[in-house]
């Protein structure tokens, strides 16, 4: 939230006294807008549009993340996934991405495969204890309409990447995609399998407005698909009411 400037009285007590001098020095209902020189002054410049105004920041991201009572008994965040931009915010990147690493989209950052960043960003990863099952959690918000862009991007990198060897069991993991109704303005979920897993993994990516909620999770028997849906609609929900608190 951006705060007002705090109320200074001694600044408004000497406008308050210099006021009564500067009608004297103006002839009535005329206004002195010439230099020493008889020429008009120039008008005052105006102030550039503040590029992030109205976006969150990493900490406002940080408190829409699901809390620990939304995962289930057994599961626990990973200290060394958990992470966030903070209270600034930092200059958008995009890489020109001719072929994208496909070998990305295995990984909890999988958004990062679009090579487009954003001004913010806050995620965490929670993994099973019993059974190794992870479920990550990420929020990154784009000035603009680059927040659109991403999504239109994912759907061009399933095309791009049908198939990627995995570098751990060096088989094939097959990768489909298709736009996902319901969730946030726009979203789009990956399934990916593999004959040498013992169940897939769903990635979901959805749009509100500027930011875009990410979700990986290869809980459960559905290759990850229910609690990715859960979770992304949690996200989604928590997100638009830190927007309305900003």
């Amino acid at each position: 939230m951006r705060h007002p400037s705090p109320y200074r009285p001694a600044r408004t007590l000497l406008a308050a006294a210099v006021l009564p001098l500067a009608l004297a020095a103006c002839s009535a209902g005329t206004a002195d807008t010439s230099d020493t020189s008889g020429r008009p002054s120039a008008a005052p410049t105006k102030a550039a549009k503040d590029p992030d105004a109205g976006l969150l920041t990493g900490a406002q991201l940080k408190k829409a993340l699901a809390p620990a009572s939304f995962f289930a008994s057994g599961f626990a965040v990973d200290p060394d996934g958990a992470r966030d931009s903070g209270a600034t915010y930092t200059a958008p990147s995009a890489s020109a991405v001719p072929k994208p690493d496909c070998s990305l989209l295995g990984g909890t950052s999988w958004i990062s495969v679009t090579g487009v960043s954003g001004v913010s960003f806050a995620q965490n990863d929670y993994v099973s204890r019993t059974t190794s099952q992870d479920i990550a959690q990420e929020i990154d918000t784009f000035r603009g309409t680059t927040a659109a862009e991403v999504l239109k991007d994912l759907e061009k990198t399933v095309t791009a990447c049908a198939a990627f060897t995995d570098s751990q069991t060096h088989s094939q993991v097959k990768v489909t995609g298709a736009a996902t109704p319901g969730l946030g303005d726009t979203a789009y979920t990956i399934t990916l399998t593999d004959s040498a897993w013992q169940n897939g993994t769903t990635l979901i990516a959805v749009r509100s407005g500027t930011d875009v909620v990410s979700v990986f999770s290869t809980d459960g028997h559905d290759n990850g698909a229910a609690t990715a849906g859960k979770l992304a609609a949690r996200i989604v929900t928590s997100v638009r009411g830190e927007h309305q608190r900003a």
